[in-house]
């Protein structure tokens, strides 16, 4: 089979397009015939070995796809050949073929195209997990998301929705801004209208923000701590912007406010349950029409290297996706 190879920690342009081994199902393992595969930051930080794991190297970046099982390894009852899936694979994904524990596998609802299904993972379940899990979002609450034209910024505005948040969306230009509003944001802020500190503190009448989805790190960061609301609960999801700030303790104690980590990877292996009922509910909204999978663009196989470069240029609107099955 054909797949993307990292051979070493190296430029995203020193991937390669390479015919490797087929995979087998060993126990508790389902190997799936990939159809599509969604494209995320830290696939870029892995391969330039700038992530907080490192695989060991050859590896096949890609951790969210969506397609059909090929084969069902010992001990698993709940799949059978032909379904359709999507599952989180942490290696392995912008592959014609990838195994896969089982536990990390989902039936597919047929309302889903797979170039959707495989945007659905990271993004939107991150967000989830975050919003549900991590901050405890309450109806009528304020969401404050940085980023929020990207994959896993559009999705949690689309969720603090649904949720029945009200919605400030942070964008570095008013085309972003847009698409944000497009997804149900309710309050745009443009990082180039001035202090963004001072623009937070406008948006919500110096009141402050419930939760804030941040994204980017640095600054941004720094701005939006300074205006948390009492109770207010600040989730760390990435730092886009490359600078990963030093939190201030003065800051939570005087505003009685908390600094909480999402790291979605983990949280599906400590809390498999949990992770099952999310992506139940996540299909569930997705076919209520109350959230949805916006496309940027759509690459081949062999074009992984451009299609990341995209990403980690922070010019996406939405997801960037790898169309495993209409590759060449």
């Amino acid at each position: 089979m054909k797949a993307i190879v990292c051979q070493e920690f190296s430029p995203l342009e020193r991937l390669k397009l390479l015919d490797v081994a087929a995979p087998i199902a060993a126990k508790e393992q389902v190997v799936i015939d990939i159809e599509a595969a969604g494209v995320n930051f830290p696939d870029g930080l892995l391969v330039q070995g700038l992530y907080q794991i490192k695989p060991p190297t050859p590896f096949s970046p890609g951790s969210e796809i969506a397609g059909t099982i090929a084969a069902i390894g010992e001990g698993v009852s709940h799949l059978v050949v032909g379904q359709r899936v999507i599952a989180f694979c942490m290696l392995g994904g912008f592959a014609e073929q990838v195994a896969v524990n089982a536990h990390a596998v989902m039936p597919l609802i047929d309302a889903i195209p797979s170039t959707e299904a495989a945007g659905l993972l990271t993004a939107h379940a991150t967000a989830h997990h975050g919003l549900k899990q991590r901050a405890n979002l309450q109806q009528g609450e304020t969401l404050l998301v940085t980023g929020a034209a990207g994959g896993t910024g559009l999705a949690a505005v689309q969720i603090g929705k649904a949720m029945g948040a009200k919605v400030i969306a942070v964008c570095s230009s008013d085309e972003k801004l847009a698409v944000a509003k497009e997804n149900g944001a309710d309050v745009l802020i443009n990082l180039n209208d001035g202090n963004l500190k001072e623009l937070i503190k406008q948006a919500t009448i110096g009141q402050g923000v419930d939760v804030v989805y941040e994204c980017v790190g640095g600054d941004s960061f720094k701005a939006c701590l300074s205006n948390m609301a009492w109770g207010g609960r600040l989730l760390v999801i990435g730092f886009a912007g490359g600078d990963i700030p030093q939190i201030p303790a003065n800051h939570l104690l005087v505003k009685g406010c908390s600094v909480l980590g999402v790291f979605w990877g983990t949280f599906t292996h400590k809390q498999p349950q949990q992770f099952v009922s999310n992506m139940q509910q996540l299909m569930q909204w997705y076919a209520e029409k109350k959230v949805r999978v916006v496309i940027d663009q759509i690459f081949a196989l062999k074009e992984t290297p451009a299609a990341i470069n995209k990403v980690m240029s922070r010019q996406v609107k939405g997801k960037v996706i790898i169309n495993i099955k209409g590759s060449a």
